[in-house]
């Protein structure tokens, strides 16, 4: 258990720098996160039922300005390994999501303190010429603090096993419980909401009914949807973009070799 809790820790690190330090490639999605879990622990299809669940709930979730989210990622790894470490059912591990990730947003909103803190370090070393100083407080520190962030939450959880956790979500009195598990739900429907609102058009919506009637007359899961989906978007990429610029050309599409999206267009 110390091993895999060790795993599972790194695995939240390595998800929570993902937007902070190695770009943006996804990584710190609820899906792709308990994806990742399931891979480890052996058991994907509890990793990928967990995470579509937990995906649907993040996607209720907006963020304005500099406010701290709950912690859905956060949530996901623990909720993930819960589910599979325990055999529990995909609903059961949920009900830890909402006070997990709450957990998560509080860890969050200490760490942005002790971070704005460390800007301003970082800015007396740079009036002071110690250029290395302050670029250990934005890339070194920043990440370790960061990193501990997920690191140990994680690790703990993983590590002192389900009662550790049960007896944490027992502390929560029962109102506060329920009215999380019901703003879950809630979380979750303006999720479907909200992800329906990109299909409910005319060249997308053929593929929701097709993927809606294989799923209830042919019996598929998930998985197989999925699959069959890729293979799909694949064979249509290829026929819509064979040929590269001149088919664009050909469809009289705009071809401009030398433009850079980035450059600003008033200038």
């Amino acid at each position: 258990m110390f091993v895999t809790s060790l795993i599972l820790g790194l695995v939240g690190v390595f998800c929570i720098l993902d937007s902070r330090l190695l770009g943006r490639l996804n990584f710190e999605r609820p899906l792709i996160t308990c994806t990742i879990v399931g891979l480890i622990l052996g058991d994907l299809p509890t990793g990928l039922a967990v995470g579509a669940s937990i995906e649907l709930m993040s996607l209720g979730l907006v963020v304005i300005g500099a406010a701290a989210p709950p912690d859905m990622n956060m949530a996901a790894i623990i909720c993930s390994a819960f589910a599979i470490l325990t055999d529990a059912s995909t609903e059961t591990a949920l009900a830890l999501a909402i006070p997990i990730a709450v957990l998560g947003q509080m860890l969050g909103v200490v760490m942005r303190t002790i971070l704005s803190n460390l800007t301003h370090a970082a800015d007396h070393a740079i009036e002071q010429g110690n250029f290395r100083r302050a670029t250990s407080m934005h890339i070194l520190w920043g990440t370790v603090l960061y990193s501990l962030m997920y690191f140990v939450p994680i690790f703990l959880a993983v590590y002192l096993g389900t009662d550790f956790v049960q007896k944490l979500v027992e502390v929560i009195p029962a109102w506060l419980t329920d009215g999380l598990n019901l703003g879950s739900k809630f979380l979750t429907a303006y999720g479907i909401s909200l992800l329906m609102s990109s299909m409910l058009n005319k060249s997308l919506m053929p593929f929701f009914l097709l993927g809606f009637f294989l799923v209830g007359y042919l019996g598929l899961n998930i998985t197989a949807i999925a699959i069959f989906a890729c293979i799909i978007a694949i064979v249509l990429t290829g026929l819509k973009f064979r040929g590269g610029a001149a088919a664009a050309s050909a469809s009289g599409a705009p071809v401009a070799d030398d433009y850079d999206p980035l450059e600003d267009d008033d200038l």
